[in-house]
């Protein structure tokens, strides 16, 4: 039985080719091997939009996404954080379906609830504010309809305080609560849940509600590429070949 294959925080961008590398060879090889590939967020390291189309990189990995599809893997991308505002146009440009905040999905006859990770951060009240902000619909359409040129210089300041910021927040608060984790199982009625986010890669045991409860989070793109792979035998990482 082929698997369903999930990664996450990827962070693609010019200023890391290997790593744009690692993702072609996953697209050209062990991507088209699954029935599905679920993106769940931050893709990209930045997205002011998809006018970045037009940048030989992002091009690329949606011509590596739709390549996929094409080979008959179905391909979904979940927003994250750094590429919150992935279009239709990406869309339709890599072959993918674009995924709501959070969905449900059967995943080898499990219902499994998948996200990003960052609504389960809620220590960290100063990103949850930030972002409430940049998920209004009315802030990003008229932050969309800035010029091209403005928006990218705005996202890159934003990342650039980010870089300078993160580094001095608590490390627990950078973490998911574990109050919004069980209440996200209870909320969904599922016994497993997928995300990403917090670049801590692990299988997390719980127990919600008296019942056992499975949580994966995906590794990060930073030093390697990973995959989760997930059938009806059970799941594990795996690494990019």
């Amino acid at each position: 039985m082929k698997p369903t294959l999930f990664i996450s925080d990827l962070h693609l961008s010019a200023a890391r080719p290997a790593m744009v590398g690692a993702f072609e060879r996953f697209c050209a090889g062990q991507a088209r091997e699954a029935t599905d590939l679920y993106v769940l967020g931050d893709l990209f390291d930045t997205w002011a939009g998809d006018e970045q189309l037009s940048d030989p990189m992002a091009a690329g990995v949606a011509a590596a996404l739709a390549g996929v599809a094409a080979a008959g893997t179905a391909v979904a991308v979940m927003r994250g954080n750094r590429d919150l505002l992935l279009g239709e146009r990406f869309a339709a440009a890599s072959g993918a379906t674009l995924l709501p905040d959070a969905i449900v999905a059967d995943v080898a006859g499990t219902r499994t609830l998948l996200l990003h990770g960052d609504t389960l951060c809620t220590d960290d009240a100063g990103y949850q504010r930030y972002r409430a902000r940049v998920h209004d619909p009315v802030l990003q359409r008229r932050f969309l309809a800035l010029p091209w040129v403005i928006r990218r210089a705005i996202v890159a300041g934003i990342r650039s305080r980010s870089r300078r910021t993160t580094p001095r927040k608590p490390a627990n608060i950078m973490d998911v609560n574990a109050g919004a984790v069980a209440a996200a199982f209870v909320q969904h009625g599922v016994a497993r849940m997928i995300h990403g986010h917090t670049h801590r890669p692990a299988r997390h045991e719980l127990v919600v509600g008296g019942a056992p409860a499975l949580r994966w989070v995906l590794p990060d793109w930073y030093e390697a590429g990973g995959f989760l792979a997930v059938d009806a035998a059970g799941a594990e990482f795996g690494r990019i070949a």
